[in-house]
């Protein structure tokens, strides 16, 4: 199982959206340049953050994005979800119906796949995780391992390119 590059960038571009002032939104521009990515594609990520109400668009020459709501209210797996869809992800195809015992009638297909409920069980306990997992969680933990420069560089740079 792989998630796309897609679920990093947004999760690395929603910290820096953390600490932001409600009138000073950072563009896509900005987040663009500085994860070194294209602004399409990190576009791409937004719109889709956007249309789950994790981030909210200001319009104009001064505009950008802003958390929709509060650190604490945005998970991992709500990123994950916005990102990549609600698919779960084994996609059972009941192969079981094609072997050789049922092609025969030999057996009856059983009520449910005990691979697919595996599978399942183990995605499950992976979103269960994820949800604990939130923004503010992340700064916390960056907090701990980011120098101070480090992450006074980083809110300049942002400060910087509003002016």
């Amino acid at each position: 199982m792989q998630y796309s590059i897609g679920v990093e960038y947004a999760l690395h571009c929603l910290v820096y959206l953390i600490d932001t002032p409600e009138e000073s939104p950072i563009g896509i521009k900005d987040l663009s340049h500085f994860q070194g990515v294209s602004e399409t594609y990190l576009s791409k990520i937004f719109s889709k953050l956007s249309k789950v109400g994790i981030v909210s668009s200001v319009p104009g020459v001064k505009g950008g994005y802003k958390l929709a709501k509060s650190p604490e209210d945005i998970t991992f797996w709500d990123v994950i979800e916005a990102v990549e869809g609600s698919k779960p992800i084994f996609q059972c195809k009941n192969i079981k119906d094609n072997g050789y015992l049922f092609r025969e009638k030999i057996c009856s297909p059983s009520a449910s796949c005990t691979i697919n409920i595996v599978m399942l069980a183990a995605e499950e306990k992976m979103r269960d995780y994820l949800q604990t997992k939130t923004l503010s969680w992340l700064q916390e933990e960056l907090n701990h391992v980011l120098s101070n420069e480090v992450k006074e560089n980083t809110r300049s740079y942002f400060v910087k390119s509003k002016q």
